[in-house]
């Protein structure tokens, strides 16, 4: 059935209901030459006669009692799907779907994920871990975790999560086999672990900020890695310089596997963003997640 003739069906049975044109106007606030031309048009398109017409009164033919008697229970399941869905879209339940780079879990997002699974028990959370860049459009995820430079283009971002501390680290052994760098400059003749973004064609730069502004020091390329804990072992086991989240390597630091240099010098990068394509008829969890993730991220 074409959209107009449901229209004109829906309009056809409101009038036989109300017992009238003025009523079904009415109720289905319309005007009432705008209801006679609907059920006019409708009787033509179907070759017969379902209204019996006077200056006082409206009453259904026989062929009309027959159709109305046919599409009233069709009509009142569709009324009642409409109104589930009008009553779903408040609903916060269904699947949020995201995607998110494998740092972001142990950061901050596990603990984020896991407060809003308490209060919103009806929600199903699907989350993909991965540090490509996400088409929002064809992968059927709700939202993306990323940093500013993989976010897309004509979309939404909301900041979440701690600002992102980096730290310069090397083991001991290899600072004594190559020579510690007195300079972030020196490290362009040390070999550098780097962080790669889905792919070895596109690595995360080595960013520092001197008293001249910020600038790009990159060391030569001996490992490309797509995974911080991998970058960690490889600096630890002294196969070069990484350019980590100082989360990473904290605990490497702090025993002594990991030297931290450039402290003063390695800036904060910005915080991750969730990133959504509309803010029109956005699903309920997705709205209750962004909501959460703004006061948790405060």
């Amino acid at each position: 059935m074409e959209r107009q003739q449901l229209s004109d069906l829906t309009i056809f049975a409101e009038v036989a209901r109300a017992k009238g044109f003025r009523a079904a106007a009415s109720r289905l606030s319309l005007q009432a030459g705008s209801i006679s031309e609907a059920v006019q048009r409708f009787e033509d398109r179907l070759g017969v006669r379902l209204f019996e017409r006077s200056t006082r009164s409206v009453a259904l033919t026989a062929a009309g009692e027959r159709l109305y008697s046919r599409s009233l229970p069709a009509l009142s399941d569709l009324e009642i799907a409409i109104q589930e869905l009008d009553e779903a879209k408040d609903a916060i339940a269904g699947t949020l779907k995201l995607s998110a780079p494998y740092s972001a879990g142990p950061f901050f997002l596990d603990r984020l994920l896991a407060q809003f699974a308490k209060e919103f028990p009806d929600v199903r959370i699907e989350l993909i871990y991965d540090d490509a860049k996400v088409d929002l459009v064809t992968s059927g995820i709700d939202a993306a975790i990323r940093s500013n430079t993989l976010l897309e283009q004509d979309t939404h971002a909301v900041p979440l999560g701690p600002k992102l501390k980096m730290a310069v680290v090397a083991s001991p052994g290899y600072l004594s086999e190559k020579g510690t760098p007195n300079s972030p400059d020196a490290l362009l003749d040390h070999d550098g672990i780097f962080f790669a973004f889905g792919n070895s064609g596109n690595v995360a730069p080595w960013s520092f900020q001197g008293q001249d502004g910020p600038r790009l020091v990159n060391p030569k390329r001996r490992f490309v890695v797509n995974n911080l804990r991998s970058i960690v072992e490889l600096a630890e086991s002294g196969l070069g310089v990484a350019y980590v989240y100082r989360e990473a390597a904290k605990d490497a630091i702090e025993q002594g596997k990991l030297v931290s240099l450039f402290a003063n010098e390695v800036p904060e990068l910005p915080r991750y963003s969730l990133n959504y394509r509309t803010k029109r008829h956005m699903p309920p969890r997705l709205r209750a997640f962004i909501d959460l993730a703004k006061k948790i991220s405060a």
